[in-house]
């Protein structure tokens, strides 16, 4: 992939060619689109726009939508559960529906990933404090909405990322299904 210096590569995914795509921002939208929305190209080409984005937000998660809930967090340490359902399929490069409310409560939207409700997660900051949570004790909330506290943080601690993390069973194999 050809990126200029000022992009980054957000998340990579094995998909079946005929998936939705979600690409969320900083600013707490997020679009969904068909991924055959995507023209193949060759390696060295730049790609097509995903999501509009305006001065000063950035691209932050990138999910394959199939079933289950859509987690949203945001810097300040608050964050919600989204059924995936209530993100509508529209077409690539539009501003985005809201995923979750950004705030100066909340602070920008810094991760989003796909989850089931018998999954857990760690909450990372940026001090190195590490939070696991089962998905359970995470509000399920409509798209609109601010969120709770999922973690507490000192008044200079922001919250950097969020990740599920993956159940082994007794023969150590892998337990959660890939999404």
């Amino acid at each position: 992939v050809d990126l200029r210096d000022d992009n980054q590569l957000v998340g990579v995914d094995i998909t079946d060619g005929s998936q939705d795509i979600m690409l969320f921002s900083s600013a707490g939208k997020a679009v969904r689109f068909n991924e055959s929305a995507v023209r193949p190209m060759g390696r060295t080409a730049a790609g097509v726009r995903g999501i509009r984005l305006d001065k000063g937000q950035r691209v932050i998660s990138l999910v394959v939508a199939t079933e289950g809930d859509v987690l949203t967090v945001c810097e300040n340490g608050y964050g919600k559960r989204t059924d995936i359902s209530q993100f509508a399929v529209k077409g690539r490069g539009g501003k985005g529906l809201i995923s979750i409310r950004t705030s100066e409560r909340n602070g920008q939207q810094i991760g989003a990933i796909l989850v089931d409700e018998d999954d857990e997660i760690m909450l990372i900051t940026d001090g190195g404090t590490l939070v696991r949570t089962r998905v359970s004790d995470v509000s399920r909330m409509g798209r609109d909405t601010q969120g709770v506290k999922m973690i507490a943080l000192s008044k200079k601690e922001k919250l950097i990322g969020i990740a599920r993390i993956e159940m082994l069973d007794e023969d150590g194999e892998n337990e959660t299904p890939e999404p």
